[in-house]
């Protein structure tokens, strides 16, 4: 009888680290794919983890794929706490806790950028990374003498998108959504992905996306790196081509056709990058 209630214990205990381990991760984790190689996927603003179908119907057979939905993103439970920085190093954490060797972080957008600083801040955890359609700083795209805030205040934007109705959020992002997306198959989805999120919280990402500066720090970056950027970018190269100079590690490559959801408008051009890229 004392054995069976030592095992009842066990099993509570147990079940009460799981449970509370998994909360610790401002993210929900899709784990498929049983490949020998690891692939960490960071969808971009307000997106779930299912942007990345495509590439994990290309990639589960030789990769064991951790596909990430951020808390607050298409319509998951904001955390109290929501922060760039923060997320960054909870990935880390789940690299460490959960003994995944060298993954391949594929970042889209704001996750493109946190495959950036993953690379740079953790150089020891990362093998390869792919980052698509991201730059080191978004806010020097226009202005090369940009310069980040070190503590931004995102109350304004917080305030702006909070103080929308539903209905005037929902005409926003459907007047801005079709200039990231020129294969408009997916085009609904990802505006119910915005309209499902924390405002709260995309208004604060962004904001602290925004005030991210990595043109110096990629120097850190030692791995294999694969940047996508989209075409109008090629009309762009020597600024784009400026704010990657110290990423000596990096090939840069250009769609023909491809807006900001390059895996959605060129998805052959794609995937043949990332095949030739992994092997």
């Amino acid at each position: 009888m004392k054995k069976f209630i030592l095992l009842i214990i066990i099993l509570a205990l147990c079940a009460f680290i799981n449970v509370f381990g998994q909360s610790a991760f401002p993210f929900d984790v899709k784990i498929s794919g049983e490949g020998k190689s690891s692939m960490i996927l960071i969808p971009g603003l307000s997106c779930s983890g299912e942007v990345w179908n495509e590439t994990l119907e290309n990639f589960n057979k030789d990769h064991k794929c951790y596909t990430i939905t951020f808390h607050g993103f298409a319509g998951t439970k904001a955390d109290s706490t929501t922060s760039f920085k923060n997320w960054e190093a909870s990935i880390a954490r789940y690299i460490t806790e959960n003994k995944i060797e060298k993954p391949v972080i594929v970042g889209h957008s704001i996750g493109g950028g946190m495959a950036m600083l993953l690379a740079s801040d953790y150089p020891q955890l990362i093998g390869k990374i792919v980052v698509v359609d991201a730059l080191p700083c978004l806010g020097a795209l226009s202005n090369a003498a940009y310069a980040a805030q070190k503590d931004p205040d995102c109350s304004m934007l917080v305030k702006q998108f909070q103080g929308m109705d539903d209905k005037q959020y929902y005409q926003m992002q459907k007047r801005s959504m079709p200039s990231m997306m020129a294969d408009t198959t997916h085009l609904q989805q990802a505006i119910d992905w915005s309209v499902k999120s924390d405002r709260k919280a995309i208004a604060e990402i962004y904001c602290q996306f925004l005030n991210t500066d990595q043109r110096e720090s990629i120097s850190n970056i030692k791995c294999p790196s694969l940047v996508l950027l989209e075409a109008p970018f090629a009309n762009m190269k020597p600024v784009i081509e400026e704010q990657f100079k110290n990423m000596k590690a990096a090939q840069l490559k250009y769609s023909d056709k491809a807006l900001h959801f390059i895996m959605y408008d060129d998805t052959n051009w794609y995937l043949a990058q990332l095949d030739s890229f992994l092997r």
